[in-house]
């Protein structure tokens, strides 16, 4: 260390030129962070501007946003109750003691004070406002909730009510009490409302939410509203609380156990609400972007497709999510843009078993639907009948007539097609001979222990309810099927019906009845009554 008395005339002009060189640059420095700030951002916005105004890259330009000081407190106690018990403790003094004492809190309050400056400074967004802040009603803990803000619209939301408070006190300024002095003065408490409102929205809770859980909720929330993002841009826009303890490899690791999709460092998640009841997901996209048909030697098609990286994710998620299908990737589309990927159904089994589940949620093709299942359930137990060929026409025809209903100038006749026939057509339908021969109307199975569903009341509304009502409610099994033992009770008979109803159907039971059907015949019910 050089010591100033040690230094010539010469040397000391030379160091007092460099101090005055490095303050003027900081005064740039900080007049371009001024300027950098324009308007309310987001973090992500203001480290682009400061890297670009600076010349820096992000890392470097993170670092010049301040980082919220620690919390102050003396021996675990915080200032303003440190405050309280020198109060009390200084009504017990007189004299020259109580004085130092007064002197001393004093001298706590301008530490605190400063301290608070500090506080508001770092929060860069809100510092260009800190005069009007200084006129609002806060604490320490209400700064931090300031600083744990980090969507765009909730800062604007209060920087718009410290704006409206101090142009009301400005206008009201001088002005004599008046009609127009009284409406400011509402303005002003309306304003500073509006600000409490902000403050109270933000729970204690999330102040103390630990950084891993910030930084999960910070990843998925990024990836839901930033679909394709990569874990670069992720980790730029993470707020600086959050940056300095992470890494790309930390949120690598991270999205994996969120099971997030990625094709090719893209980064997509399906939300939450849209898997809820992912039947119903899969009834609305294939609605929207599938397919209900059938070939010309009546073998039963369904698909859904989408295209470009995201429809890949999709697809893979809900062939994870349903557990049977055919996946077709990243195949060539027909005018060579986005590849398209499929997920396709060939089978009799994945057919019927989709669409019985998918059956309540269709709107637009559940005609389709109706008219597969009665296909599937003809070719498996009713191909010798002398009806089945014929009946395969009919519905090919609605098939074809349900697929193009809507095009005008669809040629018809084309397919032997005739619209007269259509109503006859869909009259003639089979599902009821079927149920005759196969006695499911009845719902009795011989020689074997069987519990018959006879009223089923679905966790759901009443306009999709209506549509269970016509698919699902008589239903019947073996106690064989369910693996129900002879000794079972009714509670472990309940419980196991619940269960398969809820698999069979996809919806959850609210309530339902039953009665039991033995194999010499006796029918018993719910409470294990002979009727």
């Amino acid at each position: 260390m050089v010591k100033l008395e040690e230094l010539s005339p010469d040397e000391m002009d030379e160091y007092s030129n460099k101090v005055k060189e490095l303050a003027q640059k900081q005064r740039e420095v900080k007049e371009i962070v001024g300027k950098s700030f324009t308007h309310v951002m987001s973090d992500y916005e203001a480290i682009t501007n400061l890297s670009k105004n600076l010349n820096i890259n992000a890392t470097e330009a993170r670092k010049q946003l301040q980082v919220f000081p620690s919390e102050y407190t003396v021996d675990g106690q915080t200032i303003p109750d440190l405050i309280k018990k020198m109060r009390k403790a200084r009504r017990q003094l007189k004299g020259e003691h109580r004085t130092k004492m007064a002197k001393a809190i004093d001298t706590v309050i301008d530490g605190y004070s400063d301290h608070i400056s500090k506080c508001i400074d770092s929060i860069y967004w809100i510092t260009p406002y800190k005069v009007p802040l200084l006129k609002m009603r806060f604490n320490e803990k209400d700064l931090q909730k300031l600083n744990k803000i980090d969507d765009v619209p909730t800062r604007r939301q209060v920087v718009d009510s410290l704006c409206k408070m101090w142009e009301s006190t400005l206008k009201q300024d001088g002005m004599v009490y008046s009609p127009d002095f009284a409406k400011l003065e509402k303005d002003i408490r309306s304003a500073r409302k509006d600000f409490r409102k902000v403050i109270k929205s933000i729970t204690d809770q999330s102040l103390t939410k630990s950084k891993k859980e910030r930084t999960y909720d910070f990843i998925f929330d990024t990836i839901c509203e930033n679909p394709g993002i990569g874990v670069n841009q992720i980790y730029d826009r993470m707020p600086t609380t959050l940056h300095k303890n992470s890494s790309t490899k930390i949120i690598k690791g991270m999205i994996r156990k969120m099971d997030i999709g990625e094709v090719e460092g893209s980064h997509y998640k399906l939300p939450d609400m849209l898997k809820k009841n992912i039947w119903a997901y899969t009834a609305a996209f294939i609605d929207s972007d599938g397919y209900i048909t059938m070939d010309r030697s009546h073998n039963p098609r369904v698909g859904l497709v989408a295209t470009g990286d995201r429809g890949r994710v999709f697809m893979e998620q809900i062939h994870k999510d349903i557990g049977f299908g055919k996946l077709h990737l990243n195949q060539k589309s027909p005018q060579d843009t986005r590849p398209v990927n499929r997920l396709n159904f060939y089978s009799q089994d994945d057919v019927h078993n989709l669409l019985t589940k998918c059956l309540p949620h269709l709107r637009m093709k559940k005609g389709n639907a109706e008219l597969l299942l009665e296909l599937v359930r003809m070719k498996k137990g009713f191909k010798k009948e002398e009806w089945y060929k014929g009946r395969c026409d009919e519905i090919f025809k609605l098939m074809k007539w349900e697929n193009h209903k809507d095009h005008v100038g669809f040629d018809f006749l084309k397919e032997g097609i005739y619209l007269d026939n259509i109503q006859k057509y869909k009259d003639n339908c089979k599902m009821s001979v079927m149920d005759s021969v196969e006695q499911i109307g009845t719902i009795i199975k011989q020689q074997e222990r069987t519990f018959v569903i006879t009223e089923v009341d679905y966790d759901t509304d009443e306009h999709e309810q209506d549509d269970l009502d016509t698919t699902y409610q008589k239903m019947a099994i073996t106690a064989k099927e369910l693996d129900i033992d002879d000794d079972a009770d009714a509670e472990e008979i309940q419980n196991v019906l619940v269960d398969w109803i809820t698999d069979t159907t996809g919806w959850y039971v609210k309530s339902y009845s039953y009665h039991e059907v033995r194999a010499d015949g006796t029918v018993l019910d719910m409470d294990g009554k002979i009727i």
